[in-house]
């Protein structure tokens, strides 16, 4: 007998082409003076919001780092504090939430959150931070933004590779809960859906930018992923991302894109069903086979060597990563813990 905990945070979602110019209405609802944080590409993509904002902002970041250095994260709220922020306005990728979480995590600041990017962590609770090598990542309610802004438009003018990568990594967090602790039939729904979504879009993405229908159908994707990922949890794929992202400083999506069909091939031996839902998502009798072809569809990058990481580091990694802390619901035995790390930085032929 199926038996499952649900447990999902409450975002209002506001989605559709142009409704970036309903974010100070938004804000407004969650405070008066907001940190206004974002990498640099979006405050330029963006410069009349970001102008526009200036009345409202305690205080503005306009440059971030990905994996959440744990230093900047406290220079972050050592601003909010001192220049009383009561809210925080995230515009970008996943790095840009990820501080704006960072800040939410300590000072208790509501969030509204506008994606650029399919990262999808605008809809999650978990929140992460590195230090000296080591990324920790945790979940707390309270860091989920309060109010998401969707806006296809924000998204034209992703460069292909960033498309791919981003889209990628978005597919991984609908995978991933298909084998997670957390998963239930709620979950496994929007994550085939979300992964259909995706695999609809991104190609027509990829190929041009400003192809409205396959940006919305991409930004549908990402929702549903993140909102999936939020309710199922973590598993395989994500824990070996990141560590490998902590301790190496890989780009996150790349890294994404890279290790999903390897992950992938591990769990579904053991969840076969969670394998019969991926191939009908992507179209495909084989889900393996399937994401391997996406990605080279895609022009996403198919070895983390090719990121810089080196075979002895791969194996190292693979000795030290703690078996446990994979929070699989299947067994995972060094071994084969080894091959896969071996395999998605050198490829087959190679380890």
């Amino acid at each position: 007998m199926t038996r499952f905990v649900h447990e999902a945070a409450a975002s209002r979602v506001v989605f559709g082409a142009g409704r970036v110019a309903e974010t100070p209405a938004e804000l407004e609802k969650l405070g008066e003076r907001a940190l206004l944080i974002a990498d640099g590409s979006a405050a330029r993509l963006e410069t009349g919001l970001w102008l526009g904002l200036s009345s409202v902002a305690a205080a503005t970041i306009d440059e971030v780092r990905q994996h959440v250095p744990v230093e900047d994260a406290d220079g972050a709220r050592a601003l909010a504090r001192k220049r009383g922020a009561d809210s925080i306005l995230a515009l970008g990728g996943g790095s840009t939430v990820g501080l704006a979480k960072a800040v939410a995590l300590t000072e208790r600041l509501p969030i509204l959150a506008v994606p650029t990017t399919y990262a999808g962590s605008e809809m999650t609770p978990v929140w992460g931070l590195t230090d000296a090598g080591v990324k920790t990542t945790g979940r707390d309610l309270g860091v989920a933004p309060a109010t998401v802004i969707y806006d296809p438009e924000l998204t034209y003018s992703l460069p292909a590779s960033t498309t791919a990568a981003s889209g990628l990594n978005a597919i991984a967090h609908c995978a991933d809960a298909l084998w997670a602790s957390g998963r239930n039939p709620l979950t496994d729904t929007m994550a085939e859906r979300g992964i259909a979504s995706l695999t609809a879009g991104l190609p027509g993405a990829v190929a041009d930018g400003t192809d409205a229908e396959a940006r919305e159908l991409c930004l549908v994707g990402a929702w549903l992923a993140g909102a999936t990922f939020a309710a199922a949890g973590s598993s395989l794929h994500h824990k070996l991302c990141h560590v490998l992202g902590g301790r190496f400083d890989l780009p996150h999506a790349e890294t994404h894109a890279i290790v999903l069909p390897w992950a992938t091939a591990l769990a579904v031996e053991h969840v076969p069903d969670a394998g019969a839902i991926l191939g009908r998502a992507l179209g495909v009798s084989d889900p393996v086979a399937g994401l391997r072809d996406l990605a080279a569809r895609l022009g996403a990058p198919s070895r983390l060597a090719q990121l810089g990481l080196t075979r002895d580091q791969a194996l190292d990694l693979a000795d030290q990563i703690p078996l446990k802390a994979l929070a699989t619901p299947f067994p995972v035995s060094r071994d084969a813990l080894r091959t896969l790390l071996l395999e998605a930085t050198v490829g087959p032929d190679q380890a």
